[in-house]
C-alpha cells in the first residue's frame, strides 16, 4: 500500500535547494573546520527548564555545562563536567566541588555554587512552572558551602537523578546574575550568558543555528571550529541534502534502512541503534466522540498496528508493548489488546450510538514517516466507518493547539506522536500525569492513581516493586482507551566517512564537543 501524501509534503524535498547559503563562504576561505549536521525541528527554546525537543537539547549541550554530562558511546553513563568531585554521601545528599575559574560569557564572572543552587531550585520552584519541573520534584534545596562547593539535598530518594536529571539539560547550570537581570527572569533563544565549549555565532530562525568555539572554555578544545545545525524537517529531504554534500550527518527514515544497508551513499556509513523513543496514536478524551471510552476502545480494536509499521518502516521497526522500551526496567511483556478485531470495534461504535461512523482528524508532524503512519491508520479506521482526515502540523503548532486556553484543544481528535527518552522509565510516564494536561498530555488523561504511582516509583529503591509500578501505569494508559502503542523503533543515521560521530547509546543525542574528524 502506498499512502497518498499531501502536496505540501511532496514539495519538501525541493525545499533543500540553496541550503549551502546558510554555510558562510568565509568559513571555507579561513580554513575553518566546520561540521554541518541536520536538525529535524526548529530550535525553539534554549532555557533548560522549558526546552521543547531533542533539537534544543543538542544545542544546549554545546553552549552550557552541568556538574556531570552524558557519555557518548554504546552504554548509558555519565562523566564529570564542571564538577571535579561529586559523590552521593547518602540517599538524599549529593556533595560537589566545582572546577574554579570557569568563566561566563558577556562578563558575568565565573561559574559558582550559587549558580548551581539557582539553576536547580529555579526548575523545582512550582511558581516558576518549568516544563521539566518533574526532573527536580524531589529537590529540597541546594546548600552552598563555599564559592565552588555545595550539597544537593533531596526530600526523599530519587532514583532517576543520575540517569535522567543531572546528566541532561535539567542538570545544566545557568548564570544567576545574568538570568535575574532579564525581564521576567526568562529567556528563549537568547541566553544572556553561557559557559560551554561553544557559543552562538548566528541564529536564523526556522533555518539554522551556527555555533563557534567559545574561547573562554577552559576544558578540552572541541575538534570543530563551527557547528552548523541546519533545519530540514522532512527525513527524505535530509537524505537528499546529505547525498548532495550539504550536510555531514543526518538521521534518516527507518523505511530507508533496507536500501541503505545494500548501498549507502559513497563516502558514508549507516549507523542503526536500538531506540528508547516511543511512537503512539493518542485520542483526546474530554470532548467530542472521544469523550466516550467506547469510541476510544473501538479505535484500539480497529487499528492494525502491524500494517502501520510494515507500511511506514518496511519491517525495520517492531511493535511496542508500551512506552518503555524492552531494554529498560518496567517494560511490559505484551499489549492488553493483542491484535485488531474489526467486529468488536463496530459493536463498540454501535453501543456508543455511532453505528454509521463519524468524522475526525489525525494530527501529525509534517514529515514523511508521520504522514505515512497516519494515512495507513486512517485506512484501517475507515474499515469500521471512522473517516479520519490527516492534518500535518509545523513544529510547535500542535503543542500550541493542545495548550490553548480558549478551548481550541477540542479541535484535536487523534494524534500520532513520538517522544524521545532518557534511560529511566520515569521519563516515559512523566508527561501523562494530570498536571501535564495542556502541556504534553494531549490526550488529557487524568488519574489520581497514575499520578501517585508515578511519584512513588521515582523514589522506590526496590527494583522489582519499581518495575511493577511502571507496568501497572502502562496498563492504565491502555485501559483508558486513549493510547495505542506503536513502536520504540530504532535510530538510523548517515554519517560522512570523514567524521567520527559522538552519540548517545540510542543514537538520538549529538554530543558535538566530542565529534571529530575521522
Amino acid at each position: 500500500m502506498s499512502p497518498r501524501l499531501p502536496r505540501r509534503a511532496v514539495l519538501a524535498a525541493p525545499a533543500i535547494i540553496g541550503i549551502s547559503a546558510v554555510a558562510p563562504p568565509e568559513a571555507a576561505a579561513q580554513g575553518l573546520k566546520v561540521l554541518k549536521t541536520r536538525s529535524l525541528l526548529d530550535v525553539a527554546v534554549l532555557d533548560p527548564a522549558n526546552r521543547i525537543s531533542v533539537t534544543d537539547g543538542d544545542v544546549m549541550r554545546a553552549i552550557f555545562a552541568g556538574l556531570v554530562t552524558q557519555k557518548a558511546g554504546d552504554t548509558w553513563g555519565w562523566e564529570k563536567d564542571l564538577a571535579v568531585e561529586i559523590e552521593q554521601s547518602d540517599a538524599t545528599h549529593i556533595r560537589f566541588q566545582l572546577r574554579p575559574g570557569v568563566p561566563w560569557t558577556n562578563g558575568f564572572g565565573e561559574v559558582t555554587a550559587d549558580d548551581v543552587k539557582f539553576s536547580y531550585e529555579r526548575i523545582a520552584d512550582p511558581v516558576f512552572k518549568a516544563a521539566y519541573r518533574t526532573d527536580w520534584d524531589f529537590l529540597d534545596h541546594v546548600e552552598v558551602t563555599g564559592p565552588h562547593s555545595g550539597v544537593i539535598v533531596l526530600k526523599r530518594p530519587f532514583v532517576p537523578l543520575w540517569s535522567s536529571t543531572l546528566p541532561t539539560a535539567s542538570g545544566q547550570i545557568l548564570c544567576r546574575k545574568a538570568v535575574e537581570a532579564l525581564d521576567g527572569k526568562k529567556f528563549t533563544l537568547d541566553p544572556p550568558a553561557t559557559c560551554g565549549p561553544y557559543k552562538i555565532k548566528k541564529l536564523d530562525p526556522r533555518r539554522s543555528i551556527t555555533l563557534e568555539r567559545n574561547p573562554l572554555w577552559p576544558g578540552r578544545k572541541p575538534a570543530y571550529d563551527e557547528i552548523q545545525y541546519i533545519q530540514i524537517v522532512d527525513s527524505n529531504a535530509a537524505e537528499i541534502a546529505f547525498q548532495a554534500g550539504e550536510i555531514d550527518f543526518t538521521q534518516v527514515p527507518l523505511s530507508n534502512v533496507p536500501r541503505l544497508r545494500k548501498a549507502a551513499p559513497a563516502g558514508s556509513k549507516l549507523i542503526v541503534t536500538p531506540s528508547l523513543a516511543y511512537w503512539w496514536l493518542g485520542m483526546q478524551s474530554e470532548a467530542g466522540p472521544f469523550a466516550d471510552i467506547r469510541v476510544r476502545k473501538a479505535v484500539q480494536y480497529a487499528l492494525d498496528v502491524e500494517m502501520i509499521l510494515d507500511g511506514t518502516f518496511l519491517g525495520v521497526a517492531e511493535r511496542a508493548t508500551g512506552f518503555i522500551a524492552p531494554s529498560l526496567l518496567g517494560a511490559r511483556k505484551a499489549n492488553l489488546i493483542a491484535k485488531p478485531d474489526k467486529a468488536k470495534a463496530r459493536a463498540l461504535l454501535a453501543e456508543a450510538g455511532l453505528a454509521s461512523g463519524f468524522k475526525t482528524n489525525i494530527g501529525v508532524r509534517n514529515s514523511t514517516e508521520f504522514l505515512s503512519a497516519a494515512q495507513i491508520a486512517a485506512a484501517s479506521l475507515a474499515e469500521v466507518g471512522i473517516t479520519a482526515e490527516v492534518i500535518p502540523f509545523d513544529a510547535g503548532q500542535q503543542k500550541a493547539l493542545a495548550g490553548d486556553k480558549n478551548g481550541r484543544w477540542k479541535e484535536m481528535g487523534m494524534m500520532i506522536s513520538r517522544f524521545t527518552m532518557q534511560p529511566d522509565p520515569s521519563w516515559a510516564t512523566a508527561w501523562f500525569v494530570s498536571s501535564q494536561v495542556g502541556e504534553w498530555n494531549w490526550e488529557r488523561f487524568r488519574s489520581p492513581e497514575f499520578d501517585r504511582l508515578h511519584e512513588e516509583a521515582k523514589g522506590e529503591l526496590d527494583t522489582a516493586k519499581r518495575a511493577a509500578m511502571y507496568v501497572r501505569m502502562q496498563d492504565m494508559l491502555e485501559e483508558s482507551g486513549s493510547y495505542v502503542f506503536l513502536t520504540n523503533g530504532a535510530t538510523a543515521s548517515l554519517c560522512r566517512n570523514t567524521v567520527k560521530p559522538a552519540l548517545s547509546p540510542d543514537g538520538q543525542f549529538q554530543m558535538w564537543a566530542e565529534f571529530a574528524p575521522a
